[in-house]
């Protein structure tokens, strides 16, 4: 999800002076758009925000959000999550450590790395469902989309952010060229896939 909000978006300007928890290049590119970012510990975000010492704030999506009690103390819940559209598992492992292993166990860390990712993955889709079911009909959340005019400019200050941070080093300028050549094709893919299965099964809203 995008967030829990205590001021209606509008428009990029109604950024201007929020007080937002949202950590990493996201926090980057809302600071572009003129609030200011507040660093917080999972822990208390429910405290700061029913306080008022924070506007808004990104924590995971309705799952965890419902868990949190976010809903107390935030007037709307915006979506879709354009910071984070999904989330991956890492598992990190010494390079000498992993080099030492023979092929077979190294096989066997990377398939067991691979059903983890999608079994978790499968589960918050799950968990997320009912939750936000809940959100709705039991707590009477206010779910709103963007605006179509909002989401563009979050776009257009991404962009201007990671350029930005990638052309840092010839590293960072490399790899982030990979990835938006991987996007492009990824994007003219899904048109012709998920995008278009969504939009052929919202036909029939009896499902």
């Amino acid at each position: 999800m995008g967030g829990w909000f205590n001021r209606e978006i509008n428009t990029i300007e109604d950024y201007k002076g929020l007080k937002m928890r949202l950590p990493g290049l996201a926090g980057e590119v809302v600071a572009a758009a003129g609030a200011t970012v507040v660093n917080l510990p999972g822990g208390e975000i429910a405290t700061a925000m029913a306080s008022g010492s924070i506007d808004a704030v990104d924590w995971v999506g309705p799952y965890n959000d419902l868990a949190f009690g976010l809903y107390q103390n935030a007037a709307y819940y915006y979506y879709p999550g354009w910071q984070e559209p999904s989330g991956m598992l890492d598992n990190f492992i010494n390079l000498d450590a992993w080099n030492s292993l023979p092929d077979d166990l190294k096989a066997i860390v990377a398939a067991a790395n691979g059903a983890v990712n999608t079994q978790v993955l499968s589960e918050f889709i799950a968990r997320n469902n009912e939750s936000l079911r809940v959100l709705r009909q039991d707590h009477g959340v206010d779910v709103r989309p963007y605006p179509p005019e909002v989401l563009k400019e979050l776009a257009r200050l991404s962009a201007e952010v990671v350029e930005r941070m990638a052309a840092q080093d010839p590293l960072s300028t490399d790899l982030f060229e990979s990835l938006r050549a991987f996007r492009k094709d990824a994007v003219g893919w899904a048109a012709y896939s998920e995008q278009a299965f969504l939009e052929a099964r919202s036909a029939d809203p009896s499902w």
